[in-house]
């Protein structure tokens, strides 16, 4: 228990230190960008009295140091700034993108969940048989398909071709049309749920077959227990502890691919928000998308790191 809450110890050390460094990155990186935010916020038509005097309403010709403690200060309220000459609050843009992104990260994980369990678990009860090299090749496939490439593919078959699901447009609210809401969903969250399929499905088959060989399932066999039983009470509970685990450690990554996602497909979430801000040259809003991206990566690797600590008692000792 000492080494295990060491450990968790560790990790909740490492969560502000691990943020203060992306924070602090970002900041910097952004610090040499050659636009100047007095003429997004006046327009191109402001004298220079009113570009100086912006500057020193909000502290624009401060050390990038000062402008860095102060960013901070109003990070750690809730405040990341304002784009564009509306004054539009980044802190309300992010409100409503980062559901969205959450969203299809949630649909692409439990559509490869579910894929990859069952495939993993098939190619273990058949290992060695034809299923077991079908899967296989079909798992190495999936591992090796770029999603955005996959989903280019998926808009030329079933938005140009069979004009069967919208590539773009609105996304509507599940409330009131989840038909057209889950059509604007599926292809984003296959295309990023294939990779991820592909992986776990040799993890899943490795973890089952390495239950299946030991002693305890042999005997359960020799006592005339039926197979179905064996794998259903003891098997997969045993086998599925590792793969689950695992499979909570991709949330963080599957985020970041969801945010590639989104600009093929035209969603409304993280990575459409960071294209506008490059696009539109708001410095303001990349870096507080991008902070708000890393930091949920971060906490999210972190807390399932946690999770896997306090589950899998075989690394507590370490």
């Amino acid at each position: 228990m000492n080494n295990l809450l060491r450990l968790v110890g560790r990790r909740l050390v490492a969560l502000p230190i691990m943020a203060l460094g992306v924070t602090f990155l970002i900041f910097f990186l952004m610090s040499f960008s050659p636009i100047d935010p007095a003429y997004k916020a006046l327009g191109e038509s402001a004298t220079p009295e009113q570009i100086q005097q912006y500057h020193e309403e909000y502290g624009l010709d401060d050390p990038w140091p000062v402008r860095y403690v102060r960013y901070m200060g109003d990070l750690l309220h809730g405040d990341l700034g304002t784009y564009s000459a509306r004054r539009t609050s980044v802190a309300d843009r992010v409100a409503t993108a980062l559901p969205v992104t959450m969203q299809l990260t949630f649909f692409g994980l439990l559509l490869g969940a579910v894929v990859s369990f069952l495939l993993g678990i098939i190619a273990a009860l058949y290992r060695d048989r034809w299923p077991d090299q079908v899967i296989r090749i079909v798992s190495i496939a999936g591992l090796a398909t770029p999603s955005f490439w996959l989903a280019v593919l998926l808009i030329l078959v079933f938005s140009s071709y069979l004009h069967l699901l919208p590539a773009s447009g609105a996304l509507p609210d599940p409330a009131t049309n989840f038909g057209g809401y889950m059509g604007r969903m599926i292809m984003p969250a296959v295309a990023l749920a294939v990779p991820l399929t592909g992986q776990m499905t040799r993890i899943v088959r490795t973890a089952m077959v390495e239950e299946l060989d030991k002693d305890y399932v042999q005997t359960a066999k020799g006592s005339g227990l039926p197979q179905k039983v064996i794998i259903a009470r003891n098997v997969l509970r045993n086998a599925l502890i590792t793969p689950v685990t695992t499979l909570g450690m991709k949330i963080g990554y599957l985020m970041g691919g969801a945010v590639v996602i989104e600009v093929i497909f035209n969603l409304p979430g993280m990575g459409m928000a960071i294209l506008d801000g490059v696009s539109g040259n708001e410095p303001m809003l990349v870096m507080g998308v991008v902070i708000i991206v890393a930091l949920s990566f971060i906490i999210i690797n972190i807390v399932v790191d946690m999770l896997y600590l306090l589950i899998n008692p075989r690394i507590r000792s370490v």
